[in-house]
């Protein structure tokens, strides 16, 4: 196989200084770092980035959705998975992907295991996908999909799902048994020496016995969801994140607390990764950069107030809040190129749909047959893009009341016709 080892010997330094690391289009969903140090970073702008010590990015493209979840492996080779339902093997700076295959639905978590990569998905299923291409081994027991998935020593494996139920895997037999069921959907999980943490939706952080899911601590506080963990275990570290922008570490040697500290104002901790030190906890969300916290010092939290989509409702008019919600994370208004992960919408009225250059549009939009006026606005917007343009990389999203979909339309022809 051939590995990113040439690309990363092209970086120097430890990615261990508290820091900000900007390019990204879009949220920030997914990070890790890997066993040379390097931040590798998954984004709803359909990319996945690995930067420098210097904070520059170099942009891995090969997905049509947004990116979730992305896995170093240890020969220097990254794997990334995401909302077009693949599984990317990356093998080198120039080289294209290779999909090891495909889910029924989108894919939530990667792990790795020897000569497979192991993804779970929101169809409810888990998947063991051979490095040399041959054939994956699926395997199905949750009532929903499945958020995490982590893999221990003797071929067990724990899989998380929204059914509220951590299941232990025979991986050899395809057998499982539930050793938590919850009653809320579980959103993440990591497995250590004799340990097994998990993280729910009703904003639950428990660690658990991993045979037999008795429970051995409670760090549950008054926040929820839990969105983030990422674990750091030649330090002994839990980093634990949630909606409400808080970062708890727990020291895992005592099980005592080791910081919490709130890391965004505004929004979401959706992804954490230690830098290779232990010294920096690495955090991303919404605004689209990936912040570095320095443990042994006072720790500000991040203002991302200048995101447009986090200002405060009142200040803007209908049409603008209808455009923040739904369209301003993948679309900028501006013309030219950008990092986001739709085209641009400068000039959007009179202009048939897949003809902006330089952007890779889905096969369905590079038909051309859809122009761009008040009627198709409103219509993909009334039955929704799965609806209205089937097939298509839009996500889900309907705006029920006329009177909002006129609201945005306006704010639309207003902004993009001032931006031609």
């Amino acid at each position: 196989m051939r590995v990113l080892a040439g690309l990363l010997a092209l970086w120097a330094g430890a990615a261990g200084a508290q820091g900000r690391l900007d390019g990204h289009g879009g949220p920030i969903m997914d990070l890790a770092v890997t066993e040379q140090g390097r931040v590798v970073s998954a984004s709803f702008d359909n990319s996945v980035g690995l930067w420098s010590s210097a904070g520059v990015p170099a942009w891995l493209e090969g997905h049509q959705a947004a990116v979730t979840a992305i896995l170093p492996l240890p020969d220097g080779a990254l794997v990334s998975a995401g909302d077009d339902f693949r599984v990317l093997l990356w093998s080198g700076s120039d080289a294209a992907p290779v999909e090891l295959g495909r889910h029924a639905g989108k894919i939530s978590d990667l792990a790795a295991s020897g000569d497979h990569v192991i993804s779970a998905s929101w169809d409810g299923t888990i998947a063991l996908w051979p490095l040399d291409g041959g054939k994956a081994i699926q395997l199905a027991g949750h009532e929903a999909g499945v958020n995490a998935v982590v893999l221990g020593p003797s071929g067990r494996l724990w899989s998380a799902s929204s059914d509220g139920s951590i299941r232990l895997w025979d991986v050899a037999s395809g057998t499982s048994r539930p050793i938590v069921r919850h009653g809320f959907g579980i959103n993440r999980m990591v497995l250590g020496d004799g340990w097994l943490a998990y993280g729910a939706v009703d904003g639950v952080t428990r660690i658990v016995d991993p045979l037999t899911g008795d429970s051995l601590r409670d760090y549950t506080l008054d926040r929820r969801p839990i969105l983030s963990m990422a674990h750091e275990p030649r330090h002994g570290l839990l980093a634990v994140g949630d909606g409400d922008g808080w970062i708890m570490v727990l020291n895992t040697a005592d099980w005592s607390l080791a910081r919490d500290f709130r890391a965004m104002k505004s929004g979401p901790v959706w992804a954490l990764a230690f830098s290779a030190d232990g010294a920096t906890l690495w955090a991303g969300g919404l605004d689209q950069a990936i912040h570095g916290f320095a443990l042994d010092g006072d720790v500000q939290p991040i203002d991302a107030g200048e995101q447009q989509f986090l200002r405060p409702p009142a200040e803007m008019s209908n049409g603008e809040r209808q455009f923040m919600r739904k369209c301003s994370i993948c679309h900028a208004l501006s013309p030219g190129p950008s990092r986001r992960a739709g085209p641009s919408l400068a000039g959007l009225f009179g202009r048939r749909s897949g003809t902006l250059e330089g952007y890779p549009y889905s096969e369905r939009l590079s038909r051309g047959d859809i122009v761009w006026t008040d009627r198709t606005i409103d219509a993909l917007f009334d039955q929704g893009p799965d609806h209205y343009v089937p097939g298509t990389k839009m996500p889900m999203q309907v705006i029920a009341r006329p009177e909002d979909r006129a609201d945005l339309i306006a704010f639309l022809r207003d902004a993009t016709e001032t931006t031609k």
